[in-house]
């Protein structure tokens, strides 16, 4: 039997999908999924001795093209596996440029699922939703295992789209009852609080140095020029403050300064890839924590953490983005969202590879008879 023609997640399909299940239930569902095959990809418990499985959830090393003209940009390609269901892909570009000139977000994408059996390319879903929310739900999951229990006090350095979507996923995660921002940019610091659609009063712009002094939890998300930073001091934090650094993802481009990292423990999402474009890139390889998968794995690890000052570098995961194109795929079908679209030229019989053209296209490749 056939499958099913490739199913097209637009974005009338997403905000259909959460007019149904709520922005918050979204978070929930997919910090649920992140902790799923993140934990099936990072290496098993040290207690039995028995081998274990192999990864049910793979990625292979993001790539792509580092763009200087007309203006600095990204344009990246991010794959990932899990056996026996899903090849995800996302196409992916950065232009901080965009905002101002284009009136685009800084980060565009579309993701994409194809069957592991048959290569069908089963679903095509924007992405740039989806980025903004797993980049917020990774950040709430390692908030949830590395920052002091019971911070109410969140700062946001830079007040853009991502912000907006670590605000939502750390209040899954966290009791807040203030929230700190700060941005370079004023028209996005007094904007932010009706952009994040908050209840009234728990959004105050405040001053750098009070953003760090108070926050339990701190975020940066800038779009910070590569050799420009660090965008906080760093010197006044809270000796527990947890730290999200989500803005570094270029060679050359890091948010927070080398003493505090050095003084905390640095936890990278994917260590190799934070190396060569996260805030690891200052620091030496004895110098940088468990990442991500490894801390899932260890409980006691995460205890011993919890309360210290930490830091979770932020590079993002192809993993993250297969969690979300397999999570809006199956929403879409749960409530009826989305089109469907023949793009893969297939017909009745699988060896015609004319099949799906009218006949006499296909009989007019032939020279005319002499007469």
């Amino acid at each position: 039997m056939k499958p099913d023609p490739t199913l097209v997640v637009d974005a009338a399909a997403v905000a259909t999908i959460v007019g149904e299940i709520g922005i918050g239930p979204l978070y929930d569902l997919a910090i649920e999924r992140l902790t799923e095959v993140l934990t099936s990809a990072g290496p098993a418990p040290a207690a039995p001795p028995e081998p274990s499985p192999p990864a049910s959830a793979e990625m292979k090393a993001r790539d792509g093209f580092l763009l200087t003209a007309p203006r600095l940009g990204l344009l990246e390609w991010m794959p990932a596996v899990r056996h026996g269901a899903t090849v995800s892909m996302k196409l992916v570009g950065y232009h901080p440029h965009n905002p101002v000139k284009n009136q685009l977000p800084t980060i565009l994408s579309t993701l994409l699922a194809f069957d592991v059996d048959s290569g069908h390319l089963r679903a095509i879903v924007d992405g740039t939703f989806a980025t903004a929310v797993r980049t917020g739900a990774a950040s709430a999951l390692a908030t949830r295992m590395l920052a002091r229990p019971g911070g109410s006090v969140l700062g946001l350095v830079g007040c853009g789209a991502q912000a907006v979507t670590q605000l939502h996923a750390l209040a899954r995660v966290l009791p807040l009852t203030e929230v700190l921002v700060c941005d370079s940019d004023i028209r996005a610091e007094t904007t932010f609080a009706a952009r994040a659609r908050v209840p009234e009063g728990l959004v105050r712009v405040a001053e750098r140095a009070e953003v760090e002094e108070r926050a339990d939890v701190l975020c940066t998300a800038t779009s910070v020029a590569p050799a420009q930073g660090p965008v906080i001091q760093g010197t006044a934090l809270r000796p527990w403050a947890h730290i999200n650094a989500v803005g570094s993802d270029m060679p050359g481009k890091t948010e927070l300064p080398v003493d505090l990292l050095r003084h905390a423990v640095v936890v990278p999402d994917h260590r190799e890839q934070a190396v060569a474009e996260g805030e690891c890139q200052q620091l030496r390889p004895d110098e940088i924590g468990p990442c991500l998968p490894e801390l899932l794995n260890d409980p006691g690890r995460q205890r011993e953490l919890r309360g210290l000052r930490t830091v979770y570098d932020s590079t993002g995961l192809a993993l993250q983005d297969l969690v979300m194109v397999e999570l809006l795929e199956e929403l879409a079908l749960d409530v009826g969202a989305g089109q469907r679209l023949v793009i893969e030229a297939t017909a009745h019989d699988p060896q015609d590879p004319y099949g799906f053209l009218p006949e006499s296209v296909t009989r007019a490749c032939w020279p005319a008879e002499e007469v």
